[in-house]
């Protein structure tokens, strides 16, 4: 059983690389093999859904497509823009800027907000649109791993460790993984203001949007409080961070109705919803509870855990760097999703806390997807809107911004997680 288990398992993320838009439906059939096949009981296929976890992903991008709709996006960029004195404080500027919206929604969608405004920026000066867009992608891609609800691998985290929204900030006494991130973030301003050195070309900018309604905004600010609210609560439901989003969503498509006496804007956001990925993440969480079930997990963790012996720092160094080259070729979602129990295994064996590990596994997977432009849904969303204006952007064109990019990301955020959590 043990053996049938793996095979599906492997055949799956073949499949899963090979067939990149029909992940899903992978997924989801590797579940139904593994279930038919009697792996894992028919009993425990609903408890092994993470439904908390759909749950916040659901809501989210619900507001997020309504958030989108009411032209915020654009009235911030804008504004944004008015302080910036050249081509290269643009590019910075909006790169940073997508980082904080990335910090709180969904990466593509804030690459989906933002980019069409650099494309615009760059069409009126008739500068090239590729390093801007680039530059939005890989920083709405670094910055998603920052808070609780800025990533779907950030919120497998949670989940797995527990973490609630505030754990994210300070965490058992010490900063928590945002600080890594953001030190991260910090760090890439001088290595974009080398790479776009040359963009000197002046800005001007008379546009004015006007935004179409505040309610949105509301509720997009609105569920990030509550989320924080709630994570002062103590022994809260495991799915109080999902009933929260899936609340304001809710309320979100209530209040629509009723301005607009129609149901478009409903259809609309119910149309624009990634059901492909949580899809995905269904048919994932059943084949890694299967393969929990027949003991692979802890094979795995007694493996990893005889290599690492007792150096930690051996450990955390394979974790991070590790995820960081396979990251680059492979979605981080199935990745997170396989590695978090495996490593709460790995801690277990070691008698260890997990959270360094989980946090190293953060950095790696989430910041190293930014290397190539297959490594991360907002890096295909940016290269699409690319080609779509007739750009093609071949992997030497993104690994230029993108190498020195995650290169400094990763290594500021490997250093922070070692020194305040590794030697703890």
């Amino acid at each position: 059983m043990k053996l049938f288990a793996i095979a599906v398992f492997c055949i799956m993320y073949i499949l899963m690389i090979i067939l990149p838009k029909r992940r899903a439906i992978v997924a989801l059939a590797a579940a139904a093999i593994m279930v038919i096949g009697q792996v894992l009981p028919i009993g425990k296929v609903l408890p092994a859904v993470d439904w908390n976890v759909l749950m916040m992903i659901f809501g989210t991008m619900v507001i997020v497509d309504y958030f989108i709709e009411s032209k915020m996006p654009n009235k911030i960029a804008e504004a944004l823009l008015r302080i910036s004195p050249n081509v290269m404080w643009v590019t910075i500027i909006m790169s940073l800027f997508s980082g904080i919206i990335s910090a709180f929604i969904d990466n593509v969608a804030t690459v989906l907000m933002v980019a069409p405004v650099g494309l615009a920026i760059c069409k009126k000066l008739k500068t090239n649109p590729v390093p801007m867009i680039i530059s939005i992608a890989v920083s709405s891609n670094l910055q998603g791993a920052a808070t609780l609800v800025g990533d779907t691998t950030s919120i497998m985290l949670a989940a797995a460790d527990g973490m609630n929204f505030n754990d994210f900030f300070w965490m058992n006494g010490r900063l928590g993984i945002f600080f890594a991130v953001e030190l991260g973030a910090v760090l890439t301003i001088p290595i974009m203001m080398i790479l776009f050195r040359k963009d000197r070309a002046k800005v001007n900018n008379n546009e004015h949007t006007q935004v179409t309604d505040y309610v949105p905004t509301i509720t997009m600010l609105g569920h990030v409080v509550l989320l924080i609210i709630a994570s002062f609560i103590p022994n809260t439901p495991a799915i109080t961070n999902g009933v929260i989003c899936m609340t304001c969503g809710i309320l979100t498509i209530i209040w629509e109705l009723i301005k607009q006496k129609s149901t478009k804007g409903m259809v609309h956001s119910l149309k624009a919803m990634d059901y492909d990925t949580m899809l995905l993440l269904t048919g994932l969480f059943i084949v890694i509870a299967s393969i929990k079930e027949v003991g692979v997990i802890n094979d795995l963790a007694d493996m990893i855990a005889s290599i690492g012996g007792n150096n930690m720092f051996f450990l955390f160094s394979i974790v991070v760097w590790g995820s960081v080259l396979i990251s680059a070729f492979i979605d981080n979602i199935p990745y997170v999703a396989t590695m978090l129990p495996l490593l709460a295994s790995v801690a277990g064996a070691m008698n260890v806390e997990p959270h360094f590990l989980f946090f190293g596994l953060l950095v790696g997977a989430t910041l190293g997807g930014n290397l190539t432009p297959i490594g991360a849904s907002a890096n295909i969303a940016g290269v699409g809107m690319l080609r779509k204006e007739g750009y093609e952007v071949g992997f030497g064109d993104f690994m230029k911004i993108g190498v020195p990019f995650t290169l400094t990301a990763v290594l500021a955020g490997y250093l922070f997680v070692w020194f305040v959590w590794g030697l703890a």
